[in-house]
């Protein structure tokens, strides 16, 4: 059986090539049919209101890009960000020296960090990773390993997703 491309479809794949709004990448977006059982579209659709999408197409868009996302940063070599959050107590013994210390350890690859002060004597520190995958994951252990640190959690990611990168460049590296 032999398909018939939709109007506007160049590829005869049953896609259509549709212009883009003023903020998409190359003018054009491909159109393409998915299908579905009956029960995973249910749960996209759960999914798809629970995460106050705009429609499915910008779920499945979510989906792939995290997909992708992860794809790459199975390279140890990958264009990464991460940010890193710690709680600790200001006045726990020597944990400002400490993280400091590793701070100035780590500094080409910190992009920016914020303190602030919480209820109770405690701290919040957020603090933003660039560099390759295994520089930026390793920064991010040695931060929220620093001793009196009571809590630290860090989430990686990569702005190849996005059409971007980190601009992140060593020295040697030409």
């Amino acid at each position: 059986m032999v398909r018939r491309a939709r109007r506007g479809d160049r590829s005869g794949t049953g896609t259509a090539l549709t212009p883009r709004g003023k903020n998409g990448k190359g003018g054009h977006v491909v159109r393409l049919g998915v299908s579905l059982e009956p029960d995973l579209l249910s749960l996209l659709d759960s999914w798809v209101m629970e995460r106050n999408s705009p429609s499915r197409s910008d779920a499945l868009r979510a989906l792939i890009r995290k997909e992708l996302a992860e794809h790459e940063l199975g390279d140890p070599n990958s264009d990464s960000v991460a940010s890193v959050l710690l709680i600790y107590r200001h006045d726990a013994p020597n944990v400002l020296r400490r993280l400091t210390a590793v701070e100035h350890r780590w500094g080409p690859h910190i992009r920016s960090s914020s303190h602030v002060h919480l209820e109770g004597g405690s701290c919040m520190q957020i603090i933003g990773l660039v560099g390759k995958r295994d520089e930026v994951v390793n920064a991010a252990e040695d931060l929220r390993g620093v001793k009196g640190i009571a809590y630290g959690r860090y989430t990686l990611g990569t702005p190849v997703v996005a059409g971007g990168t980190t601009g992140h460049r060593h020295p040697h590296s030409g």
